[in-house]
Order: C-alpha cells, then structure tokens, then sequence
C-alpha cells in the first residue's frame, strides 16, 4: 500500500518539481513539496553527537564516545542503546536523517578521521553498524551508512583516486555496506573519492552492487545486487558535474540551493539528456525515505524522549575502555586504599571528548579524568584533596579558541566575546553574544561583508601570548586599538573542512600583563566561496618545560599512585588530513618515562581516537587506552580505575609498537592514485602475512578476572549453499577473582588452497560473563560468507571445497584453541 501510495504521489508532480527536490534546499534541509504533503528533511552530523542544522556552541548536544570506542566494547545491544540515544536527541533538535554511522575501513592507522570509523575488520564494522543503525532507525530517524566506499584516508580525499581490485572491495570495503543494507538502512552516502576511475557520485557501484538495478558479470546469480531501496546523499559537495551523475544511481545532491543539477538539471532532462525514469526513481526513493521518518503524510506522535542519558554514556565510557597491561596486579585501584594520587598531563583537564572536523558538537557539560578521579575518592569516603595535579608539559604554544574563563563580552559583561556582522562602510547590522572564539557559523544578515569578533581579555599570566585570527581572504587583528596584523590571506584549499570548518590560523604576538584588561579584536571580510568561519584564539606565553617536567616527578614520587593522561591533540588527529606520525606530540613520551621511573605504581590513560606509538608501554605497570570518550570521561574511567565497572574495550585495531613496524602505511596518493596493493591484508590480517608481531593485537583486551579456554566444538563437515551458518561452540571458565566479562574470538584459516587468503581473519564473536571458577559455553555463530571468497572470474561468492581450520581464543594472536571443519560445495548464498 505505501508503495502504491508513493507512485500516486510521483504521478501527481511535474518534471519542474520532481528535479527542485534533487537538490537541498540550504545546507541542511530539503525541499517541501506542498502538492504531496512532502515535509523538508533535515539532516545532521554525526556519529558522536546530533548537532543541529546551525554551528552554534549555545545549542548544546549529548557526546557520546567515539565511534572507535563503540566498536571496542564489541558489544552490539550497547551500540544499539547508545543508537537509540541518537535518535532521540535527532527527535529533540528537528532532525530526521542522522549523517552516521561511517563503514570505512582503519586501512592504515594514519587515517586522520579513524575516530570516526570503527574498526580495521570488515566483520566487526558490520556488526556494528548494523547495531547503530537498527538503534537509530528503531527511534524513527534514519541512519545514512558512509562514505561509500573507500574513502579510508583524508589525503586529497576530495580527487584521490582508489585503485583496489574487485575482491578486495567485495570482500572488505563493501562488506559493511551490504551488511547494513540487508538490515534495512534509510540512506546511503556517497563518497568523494574516485574508485577504479569513476566519481563515487557517478560510480556504477551505486547501481550494483548497491541498488541491484545493474547487469551482474555473466550468469552471475539473483543476489549479485543488494537491492537497497532509499537514496543516496552526495558527500557535501561531491555532486560536482552534471550528466555522469544524474545518469547514475546518485539521487540527492547536497547542500543546496546551488549545485550543478539545479543550474542544469532541467534542462538536460526537457533536452533528453536524462531520461525521465531515472528522476522518477530517485524521487520515489526520496518519498520513500521522507514516509519512513514521518516527514510525509500526516504528522506523527512524537516518542517519548528517554531518561537516564548519563547514566548511559557513563557507562559506554568504561565498555568501550581497552585494559592493554595490568602487571602487578596494579588495577583496580582500592579507592580507599591510596591516600595520595598524582593526576599528571594536560590531557587529564583537557580532554579530548570527541574528533575534530564536521562531526563536532557542543556539550552541555564535560567530566575531565581529573574531576573523576576526585569524585570516586570523595564517594569512597575521602575528601579529595589527597589528589595532586601537575600538567607535567608546558602550556602548549598553539592557540585556542578564546576562552570564556578569562574573557567578556565587551558590551554585557558577560564571559564570552562579541560578534558583530558589519556592512560595507562598517555600520553595525546585527550583533550578538557568544560564547568562544570560534564562530564557524555567524548569523545570515543581508548586506554583511565584515564578520568582527570583539573581547576583554583578562589574562591568567603575563607574558607574550600568541593570538590568532582564523578564516580567509582580507583578515586583521588588533590590541587595545593597535593593529598587530593585517593582510590579504588567499584560500589554499578546496577541502570543505579546512574552507568552513577548521581554517588555518594567522598568528602575532602581544606582551599582556596578568589580571589587566586589553580589548582585543579580529576582523575578516566576507568574501564569495571562502567561507564564513572566523576564529579568535590565543595561546599563553611557553613555559618552562624543564620546571613542568620536574614538578610533576615530584608529585608523582610523593604519590601512592601516579595517573598519567596522554594523548593526540587537534592539529596531530583530525577530519581533513592524515596523520604524519603515530608518536605522541609534545613531549608526552618523556613525561610517561619520567614519571614511571618516579613511581612504580603508574597508570597511563591515553586519549587518543585512533593508535599511537607506546614506546614505553613495558615500562608502565597499567596502560588504558580510553579513545575520545565523550562527555562523561571522567566518570566512565574513574569506574574502571577504581573498579567499580570493569575495562570491557578490546582492540578493533592492531597497534603497533613502532611506525616503522606497521605493514600497511601509506595514505598519500601518487600521481593522483592511491593503490590497496595489499589487497585483502589489512590490519591484523597484513601483521600476520608480514610474520610481523605487533605491540597490541586485534582483539586484544582484558578484564580484572582471568580466563582458561577449555575446549571448542563444531560440526566436522557442512555443506555449503543452504544458506545455514556454523555454530562453534566454546567452552571456558573464569579463573580469576571475580565476575567478568570476556569477547571470545573465532578465526579461520587455511593452508592447502588455491586462492589467496589472509593466514587467518576473524570469523565471528560472541560475549560471555561467568562468575569466579564459573564454567561458560559461548556460542559463535559463523555467517557462511565467513567460509567464501568473491571470485572476479564468475562475479559471484565462491567456496572452496576442502579442510578449514577454526581457531578460538582471546584475540588474533592469542588463540589457544583450535579444530577442523570440512566444507563441501561451491557457491555461497547472500550473507546471512
């Protein structure tokens, strides 16, 4: 009936109105369509957070953790709450289409926006995703599975073009993709990226696999497509010609108004360039995604909005917290045991919460690991006040958006800064007050050329501070009337982050007294295609990094346990650029030698969205790798450090000990290509083809209990081709103190084959919890594509007849467990 209704619909509108609703009709939103009853849809990023339609620190969001942290708990009921919660806060801000979850692939721990993505493994990225994505949609708000496909690096991301054959990408960087599809995802994006040649947003694999609406290779079989049924969203930005992508299975391109199928499209169509079916069919889809959410046809009562968010994300924090060394028995820590903690690094009242770029949002509050650890001891019966903290590093020297501790509006009063959008002759049109020196987005106001940020700045210490002024085209910046810089700074890039999100920034230096007041001014002219984001930011003077080093030894020897925070910072892991170095920046390394050496009982939390380098890592008796997450950091790791929730992340990415190590490095493009010469070994699977040991494997994680594997059962022969699964069967037993939880991992492998394999790859998971000297079985489900090959030849999911081994154990290089089962048959069906 509703699909009945759809094409009634389609029949009642004109060419003219099916092609205007092709495009957006402003950054965010679609356009209504009054005829059919068509509400706009509006759209929102992101994976950790739902912005809202505006870049306004003023409308505050929920931070969940990252993505990555997500897919550490390796707990899909988890990801489906927390998709829930996404839902929820889409509901609350007007938002119906969610810009998440990212599928793409940890190809190479480089890649600057692997915060964003989940893991290295295309199984483990499926499951997760399809856990988010049956969270949010189950909410009412659709989910959009992106980028599609292989935009796994930033560099050049807008032109590279991916050269990868066509097994690897069924086999690993499609695998998620379908994967969502089969669970009945709303939207698809497209990427910017080239694959093999093409465009995404012209690509042929928005027609096959995805839609199922191409020609499959030869006598390929009725599952060759994947039949998904709503529309593809460009990439903002990516629909960047006209003919090869409406000709395609791109349906919808954002943001609007301008974009090339509104300056052309109708005119292509009226001159039969285009053929009308295909309009049709990517407005039916747009229907079909506007019925779905309720944005067509009569309004829908509005779900009750959940309770107990905190809680949630609390939780989520220690879930998804990986425990990668534990000597001595350090962890947990007995919160009324140590009298005397030493809390060390910026990162520890700095913390990163979440990734930079496009995705960013505005929380409404922030539990630092400081304020945590704090916490715990005071609800344990203390004070607090036995907890020392030493930044241990000098302030850094890269300036920060202006800081509403030490600044005010000039005209209120209040903390924050002053935004005035100013016309031609500088007549004031609209002013407003802001909270920080970062406005990426300022108020629309006809006739505005000028975008002007004013602040009295009070500052905590005297010195030369760097200030900074962000944006493009004619900027200046002025102290107490007198201008320091001034100048004409030309835009450099195409890249829509660094255009309109994170624009560089051009710095001076001014001599500030502490505690006096100066006023403080940037300006920056408005031009056409630049942009409208402005930033003023300042960085306090250097200090002395010897002074800061030695101070926080002392607190750490003074201590009965030190907790160094570590981490990567926004210029080192960020949207709209890889990574240059897997080290941590700023000294970090030193600090952690120094202050391991000055207390035996030292505990290292990094804060990092992706891996970085741990030189030292056996050096320190406990290492947590806690990601980017979220709001209630704080809270989440003091639970785990004080062992009121256990560490339940394991690694969905290998790490390495060193840069130098790591198989599969590259990101930068090479005459405009990016080659996957590695095929189908990436991650742990590109570690164990190298007969490389990493410092950390894929999988790896544990608990405050310990596990013995017993045994593993599974069935000695299948045959493949009726679409059954294999159960394998686990059996294991806490050995250790108390209740834990444990991921038990299956992996498979073959030696005697004629196809190249991976020497091992995970094949599924499951979750057990058992308490002390508790006997389990964990049941792992095996999907039967877990057995196959995508063979090029046939275009189709083959298996090898012949002898497979099953491995179990607790990661990818620590498998004590192992049998044999024997596949008959040579085609396997859809993935189940």
């Amino acid at each position: 009936m509703a699909e009945d209704e759809t094409e009634r619909l389609l029949d009642k509108l004109d060419v003219g109105q099916k092609v205007r609703l092709l495009t957006g009709a402003s950054n965010w939103r679609t356009y209504a369509e009054p005829a059919v009853g068509l509400r706009p849809l509006t759209m929102s990023d992101g994976p950790s957070g739902v912005r809202g339609e505006a870049w306004d620190e003023r409308r505050t969001s929920l931070v969940l953790p990252s993505p990555t942290a997500l897919a550490a708990s390796w707990d899909e009921e988890l990801v489906r709450e927390l998709g829930g919660l996404l839902a929820a806060e889409a509901r609350r801000k007007g938002v119906q289409v969610l810009l998440a979850p990212t599928l793409n692939l940890h190809r190479s721990p480089l890649g600057g926006r692997h915060f964003e993505c989940f893991s290295e493994d295309p199984l483990l990225t499926a499951r997760t995703g399809v856990a988010f994505v049956t969270g949010v949609q189950a909410g009412g708000v659709a989910a959009t599975a992106k980028h599609f496909v292989a935009n796994d690096a930033e560099t050049d991301r807008l032109h590279v073009d991916v050269r990868v054959t066509e097994r690897t990408l069924r086999e690993l960087y499609l695998a998620p993709f379908e994967a969502v599809v089969n669970a009945g995802v709303w939207a698809v994006m497209s990427a910017y990226n080239k694959v093999n040649g093409e465009t995404m947003s012209a690509s042929s694999l928005l027609e096959w696999p995805l839609k199922g609406s191409g020609q499959a290779k030869g006598d390929g079989p009725p599952d060759a497509g994947w039949g998904f049924d709503g529309p593809v969203v460009s990439d903002w930005g990516a629909v960047r010609s006209l003919l090869d992508t409406a000709r395609s299975g791109q349906d919808l391109a954002m943001p609007g108004p301008e974009s090339p199928w509104a300056a052309g499209l109708l005119a292509a169509v009226t001159a039969g360039l285009i053929d009308e079916a295909r309009i049709d069919d990517k407005v039916r889809r747009l229907l079909r995604l506007a019925r779905r959410v309720g944005a067509l046809g009569p309004v829908r009562r509005q779900l009750a909005p959940p309770t107990g968010e905190q809680a949630l994300l609390r939780r989520a924090v220690a879930a998804g917290t990986v425990l990668l060394r534990n000597e001595r028995g350090v962890l947990p820590l007995d919160p009324a045991g140590p009298r005397r903690v030493a809390v060390i690094g910026p990162h520890a009242v700095s913390v990163r919460i979440q990734g930079g770029g496009s995705a960013e949002v505005f929380p409404s509050s922030v539990v630092t690991p400081l304020e945590g650890i704090e916490a715990a001891l005071r609800e344990a019966g203390g004070t607090g006040t036995g907890v020392t903290y030493a930044p241990g590093l000098p302030p850094h020297t890269r300036p920060r958006p202006l800081d509403p501790a030490w600044t005010r509006d000039p005209r209120d009063g209040e903390p924050g800064v002053l935004v005035r959008l100013l016309d031609a002759d500088g007549a004031e049109l609209h002013a407003e007050h802001r909270l920080s020196g970062r406005i990426v987005e300022p108020a629309r106001v006809a006739g505005a050329v000028t975008v002007e940020i004013r602040a009295i700045v009070r500052p905590p210490e005297s010195g030369s501070w760097t200030l900074g002024v962000g944006g493009w085209g004619l900027m200046s910046l002025s102290v107490d009337g007198r201008t320091l810089l001034s100048g004409e700074f030309p835009l450099d890039s195409d890249d829509p982050t660094r255009v309109h999100v994170s624009p560089p920034y051009r710095c001076t230096e001014a001599e500030l007294t502490k505690g006096v007041e100066s006023q403080v001014v940037a300006r920056r002219r408005l031009d056409p295609g630049t942009g409208v984001a402005t930033l003023l930011a300042a960085a306090p003077p250097p200090g002395d990094a010897r002074t800061a080093l030695d101070t926080a030894v002392a607190a750490a020897r003074a201590a009965d346990v030190a907790v160094v925070v570590v981490g990567t910072t926004q210029e080192s892991e960020s949207e709209g650029r890889d990574r240059e170095s897997l080290a941590l920046p700023d000294g970090q390394d030193a600090l952690v030698r120094a202050v391991a050496r000055a207390n035996p009982r030292t505990v290292v939390l990094v804060n990092s969205g992706g891996p970085v380098a741990l030189p030292w890592h056996r050096d320190v008796p406990a290492l947590l790798l806690a990601w980017f997450p979220g709001q209630e950091a704080g809270h989440g790791l003091a639970d785990v450090l004080f062992g009121r929730a256990e560490p339940g992340g394991r690694l969905p990415t290998t790490w390495a000990l060193t840069q130098e190590d790591v198989p599969v490095l590259d990101t930068r493009p090479r005459d405009g290509r990016l080659l996957y010469e590695e095929g189908i070994h990436i991650g742990h699977r590109a570690w164990l083809r190298a007969g490389a040991e990493p410092a950390y494997w894929f999988g790896h994680g544990l608990g405050y209990t310990t596990w013995t594997y017993e045994g593993m059962e599974a069935p000695a022969t299948v045959t493949d081709g009726n679409g059954a699964g294999v159960d394998v069967r686990v059996r294991l037993r806490n050995t250790g103190p108390r209740r834990g939880r444990e991921v038990v991992q299956v992996y498979v492998a073959r030696t005697a084959t004629a196809v190249d394999r991976p020497v091992r790859a995970l094949a599924g998971f499951a979750t057990v919890e058992a308490d002390p000297g508790e006997e389990v079985v964990a049941t792992v489900r095996l999907a039967a594509r877990a057995l196959s090959h995508w063979s090029t030849d046939s275009g189709h999911w083959d298996t090898e007849p012949g002898e497979f081994t099953l491995l179990a154990g607790s990661s990818a290089g620590e498998l004590p467990l192992r049998t044999t089962i024997t596949v008959d048959g040579e085609r396997s069906p859809r993935m189940r």
